[in-house]
This record gives structure tokens, sequence and C-alpha cells, in this order.
């Protein structure tokens, strides 16, 4: 079997990663290749210098009534997983950004690049340059659109005979654009292309084209990231509650469960061979220096010092002078209101966030924070850094902080109030760190409440919050009396095995077949 993945992001490839669905697309190919399954991979080359590149072939691309030349190159071939990447001045020209924000006009440049990102595989695909192709699987709204190509257009014969299979990682992200009249929308990249807007329209705005609705509706098969996210994304989605399902497309994820179409498989993590996973955590210390180092190159960014480095640095140099024998709270991930909309909930008279550093601070806990995205979230965490000496939050993403993190605390919080799948608990439990999660998703399907971590739920936002709060003030009790508990807790976390290995299986088994 040869399988086509077409992403916008890949961890295997310098400065191509954004999010989780590049960890996917980096380990899933080699998972696969292990069970005799060839693997292509095509994202866009967004101008990484560093990226080695054999030319393959030139392709014509029909786009917004011109003939586009884009170039396929071959970057690594290696255990039947080969590397490509498609290069084009709409791609690069962006400084090798992945994403582009349009604050007037949400998706407009990415839907371009995106839009003709999908033409580029269409043709690559319908003129046998990528060859024997027996399944072609697109990830989230990035890849769409070569779905409706493959439906709508009559001249891909070659095309709409592969199986497709379409991944949704990111739900409240749906690349949603205009029918017509823009220059950012389906008709102006198609103008001779006729479809069905039925199938394919926003259920909300239903003069705009959303591509994820589009794949979820065309496909063969729709493959969520986790059994429990597979249930949830069914329900419609109430915010005012503190509930994230369907995002507006609720009734056609049940439709496609009715059709055996919706599929719930776990994402998975890379465990070392020998199954000793925790690495020798770093001196507390030392993690503090290569914070300093990186909040340094933070601050060169900007011409004026931010008030968020400032306080770091200076947080920083106030826990070097301090003897610290307590426990380490920690969460990294990206700073938006899937992930902190919880934490900046209101409680006694401040947030959520604030009750949880007072709570630590009462048993001598500190608390570090890794993480960058929304400016507003930003400012508020900075705000309460400030009112809490036992918090430090680093602003800003780095890898090595991030991983150094799993292997240094005691407790790792994830309280996302939707999480598809999740990959930073299964990192955190990786390295024998307990984690306390928002009972959702994919955090449902690998936490599990008193044996592998811990876990609150709530019915409504301030019950959410309010379960939150006690749940960690549990866990932070468990973790200062080093109960027999606790420790029970924190071995099964490490014990714990969400490996790639079984995920391919399933992907055999269930979203291939």
């Amino acid at each position: 079997m040869h399988v086509l993945m077409v992403a916008a992001e890949n961890d295997r490839l310098p400065n191509c990663k954004v999010g989780g669905v590049a960890d996917v697309i980096r380990d899933i190919p080699y998972a696969l290749a292990e069970l005799d399954t060839r693997v292509s991979v095509i994202t866009p080359d967004y101008g990484q210098p560093a990226l080695p590149r054999t030319f393959v072939a030139d392709i014509a691309v029909p786009f917004r009534q011109h003939l586009e030349t884009a170039t396929l190159w071959l970057v690594e071939q290696s255990q039947h997983v080969t590397q490509y990447v498609i290069s084009h001045s709409l791609f690069s020209e962006h400084h090798g950004a992945i994403y582009c924000n349009d604050a007037e006009q949400p998706f407009a440049t990415d839907a371009n690049r995106f839009a003709f990102f999908s033409a580029a595989v269409a043709e690559l695909v319908e003129h046998d340059v990528v060859t024997d192709v027996d399944v072609l699987h697109l990830h989230d709204w990035h890849a769409a659109v070569i779905a409706v190509l493959s439906e709508y257009n009559p001249r891909f014969k070659k095309l709409s005979a592969i199986k497709q299979v379409y991944t949704v990682h990111n739900l409240s992200l749906q690349g949603i654009r205009p029918f017509n009249h823009d220059h950012s929308s389906l008709e102006a990249w198609f103008p001779t292309m006729t479809y069905d807007g039925i199938t394919i329209c926003d259920p909300k705005f239903p003069h705009c084209f959303n591509p994820m609705r589009a794949a979820i509706n065309l496909c063969d098969k729709v493959h969520v990231v986790s059994p429990n996210y597979a249930k949830e994304v069914m329900r419609a989605s109430h915010p005012e509650l503190g509930f994230f399902g369907g995002e507006g497309l609720e009734l056609d994820m049940q439709n496609a469960s009715s059709q055996g179409r919706l599929v719930g498989v776990l994402n998975g993590c890379v465990y070392d061979k020998d199954g000793s996973d925790r690495a020798s955590a770093i001196a507390f210390n030392d993690y503090l220096q290569h914070a300093e180092h990186h909040l340094f190159q933070w601050m060169a960014n900007h011409q004026t010092v931010q008030p968020r480095y400032y306080i770091a640095h200076q947080r920083i140099l106030q826990w070097r002078k301090e003897s610290h024998d307590g426990p380490l709270i920690t969460s990294v991930g990206r700073l938006t209101d899937q992930k902190a909309l919880l934490l900046r909930q209101p409680y006694d008279d401040y947030l959520v966030l604030d009750k949880i550093a007072s709570l630590a601070a009462q048993h001598s806990a500190r608390i570090i924070i890794v993480g960058s995205g929304d400016s507003n979230l930003e400012m508020l965490f900075t705000q309460v850094m400030s009112r809490h000496q036992n918090l430090l939050f680093l602003n800003g993403y780095s890898q090595v902080l991030g991983d150094e993190l799993y292997d240094l605390g005691q407790l790792f919080l994830m309280p996302s109030s939707f999480e598809p799948c999740g990959i930073s608990q299964m990192l955190a439990m990786r390295s024998g760190q307990p984690c306390l999660v928002h009972n959702v998703g994919g955090l449902t399907d690998t936490v599990k409440h008193g044996e592998t971590g811990y876990c609150f739920e709530g019915e409504n936002l301030a019950s959410q919050s309010h379960a939150l709060v006690c749940t960690f003030a549990s866990a932070l009790e468990d973790i200062v009396n080093n109960s027999e508990s606790y420790q029970q807790i924190k071995l099964q976390a490490s014990l714990q095995r969400f490996d790639w290995q079984s995920v391919a299986q399933k992907y055999l088994s269930f979203i291939y077949k």
C-alpha cells in the first residue's frame, strides 16, 4: 500500500512546525513503514534555507485564471518513507512563516496559499509525478481543497479514483472563505469549476465555502484524533457553558458516523526502545540558566524591554538567590482560549490562575509556564506573574525549555477546554510527571483520575473552574505529603504507552481499510 500524506506542517523538516499536527506528520509515516506500508509526505516549501532539495519535476497548475508553475523537490528518502516539498512564491514570500494573520479578512492569505498547494498536489497525482497512490490522506483544512477538486473537477479522473481520508486535528480552525466576489474565494481560485454549494458551504454563513466541512462530507473516511473526541464532535458546542464539540459541523459529523465513515484513533508518542524515557532531570538552577538564555534571545527581537521579559528575568534572579525544595508545577503550550479559558476565569476577585498560584505558595510550590500565542492572554499571564513571587511565565516558544520541564516537574497542568488528542500530557507522563487535566477529548482517553493522573469536569465554566481549583489542591496535598497514592499515580503514569506502532496498526485496520 502506498499512502500519500498532505499537510501544512511537518516536524521532520526544519522550521516546519507550529502545532501538534507537525508531530503526527513527523512520526506516523515511519510507524506505518515498519508495517510494510510505503508513505510519501508532501508539505509546502516555506523557504527553509537549511533544507536540502533534489529536483523532481515542474508542474503546471491552473490557478486564478493563470497557469502557475510549482516545483516538486525530494528532501529525504529512507525506510519506505519519501519526504517532498512543493515550492512556489506563494509559500515562501512570508519569510518562512507557515501561517499568516489577517486581522480584517480571516484566513485570506493562508486560504490562497493552501488552495494553490492543494491544486498543485492534485496535478502531481493526476500526472503521475507521484505514482501508484492507494490512499490520499489529507490533514486539516489546509489540504481539504484536494477533496473538492477531486469531486467537482472532471479533469481529475485518476485523483477521484483514489481512496481519500481526512484527519481533523483542530476543528476550531476551518479556513472559511467566500464562494465568490473576493480575491480569496473558491471561484477566484477555480473560476470554471462547477460545485454543489449545499455540500461545501458553511452552516452559519451559507454564502461562504468551508473547506473543513467539504472534506468531511466528500472524503471516504473522516478521522478525528481520539475516540472520546469522536463522540464530542457530534454534539453542538456551547461555549457559554464551557463545552466545545462540533463547532457548527456536528450534523456533518453525525452523518459521517451513521455512514460508518467517522473513526476516532488516538495519536501516539515516541518512546525509547529500552523503556528508559525519564532522562536525568537537570538541576533546577541549570534550568533557570537556560531560561535566562532564551529570555535574552526573545528580548533581542524587540527595540524596547517588554514587561513580560523584564519581570520574568527578575523572577529568575530572585529564585537563584533562594534555596528551594518544594514541588514544581509545570505547563507548556500555546496560549489560546482552548488551553487557557479556565485559567482566566474569575475566582475570588482575581483569576483561577491567581488562586492556583496562591495555593501553590501555601505549600512552597513554584509554577513555571512556557508558552506564547494570544497577546491578551500573554498580558494576562504577565500580570498574574507580577502578583505572585512563586510563578514564572516564560513567554515564548522553546522546544528545549518545554522538554526539560517534562523531566523536572511534579505536576503538569493541562486544563484545556477542548483537546482533540493532546501530546503534552503524553510527554509529561512518559517522563513520570502526573498530569492534571480537564476530562475532555483525548485527555479522557489518556489520563485516568486517581490512577494515572488527576481529572476534573463540570457542567459550566463556573463549576469547571471550581473543580479545577479543588482538584489542584488535592493533587498538591498528595505531592507535598509524598503520599503512597501520588507515588502510585506517578509510577502508573510513567508506565502508560501510547506508541505509534499501535496507532499505525489502527490506521491500517480502521482508517485505510
